[in-house]
């Protein structure tokens, strides 16, 4: 069981999303001993009696009010479609604004470091939400808007900023494309320069900052960074990966400009990565020592890290070993 430093109030826990972070967050708060509401679109999430899975339509605040109708806290863990940002993400942040106005509940939001823009120093929450890419700008609007209505005292809510998720799945850049071809001794390519510094952050390091900073009043009204471990480029998290599986290393290449460019003409995800190419061009690194000081947080080791991505892919026999 993880600890948290800040129990989380009594009452239900609404969770909006059951991918890596929202199932994580589910799990957590369950083992807290508090009520806890999974919804999502499907329904589905991590099969634990302690959690009540439920169908939502994230995009109104009345299916959100029949899924969980006196929250404490409610948690945006919603992860739309990449190339849907632009039609999906602003129906479903008035939503959970609706939501925590009508019902009094704290929004917390799970977010990324989008909104910064290309910058040439570490990432610190004091940062100007200067970029100007369509995708970055609306997460910069949530935020704002969330963060006028708690300065309004409308609302309370906060906001937690997270990197590249290092995690099995499709949602991380080393997940789906990457651990099984290590895993079998095949080389990998990957997007953008691979030897420059990245942050890796863990998805459930992600649900101990946002279950902690939501719990706490000093959280409320700002951004915390998720604390993670120093960075590591793209090159070096691949050998570590094959280090931790036990396996030879492999070459790691990187895929060449020309085949993203016929990729992206049949692939929308693809041809929506060209507005972040600078988080893979030049170093991309977070600072996380507000959050480290103020809450007492500290990211799981990176040794464990790696440890669970290679067995999600291994199976159950691995982690019974």
């Amino acid at each position: 069981m993880t600890t948290l430093p800040t129990a989380p109030a009594p009452g239900t826990h609404l969770v909006v999303g059951a991918g890596e972070v929202g199932s994580a967050v589910a799990a957590l708060l369950a083992d807290a001993g508090v009520g806890v509401v999974l919804a999502s679109r499907s329904g589905r999430g991590p099969e634990d009696p302690r959690i009540r899975r439920v169908r939502v339509d994230a995009a109104s605040v009345d299916s959100l009010i029949d899924a969980a109708p006196d929250a404490v806290v409610v948690y945006n863990c919603v992860n739309p479609e990449y190339h849907r940002w632009a039609t999906d993400w602003p129906p479903m942040a008035a939503a959970f604004l609706a939501y925590a106005e009508r019902t009094g509940a704290v929004l917390a939001t799970v977010s990324n470091l989008y909104g910064y823009g290309p910058v040439d120093v570490p990432m610190t929450e004091d940062l100007p939400l200067a970029a100007t890419g369509e995708k970055a700008r609306i997460r910069v609007r949530m935020w704002e808007d969330a963060q006028a209505a708690n300065d309004a005292g409308r609302i309370r809510a906060v906001e937690v900023r997270g990197s590249d998720y290092l995690c099995a799945g499709a949602q991380s850049m080393l997940g789906d494309r990457v651990v099984p071809r290590v895993l079998a001794g095949k080389s990998v390519q990957l997007v953008g320069d691979v030897d420059q510094p990245h942050t890796w952050t863990s998805p459930v390091d992600v649900a101990r900052t946002i279950i902690t900073v939501a719990a706490d009043d000093r959280g409320w009204g700002r951004a915390w960074h998720v604390p993670s471990n120093p960075p590591r480029t793209q090159r070096e998290a691949v050998a570590d990966l094959a280090a931790a599986a036990g396996v030879a290393p492999v070459s790691v290449s990187t895929v060449p400009s020309a085949l993203l460019r016929v990729l992206g003409v049949f692939q929308p995800v693809i041809r929506e990565l060209k507005e972040t190419d600078y988080q893979r061009e030049r170093a991309y690194v977070l600072d996380d020592s507000a959050a480290r000081e103020t809450f007492g947080l500290e990211p799981t080791a990176w040794s464990e890290i790696l440890a669970l991505v290679v067995d999600a892919y291994r199976g159950p026999a691995s982690i019974a070993a």
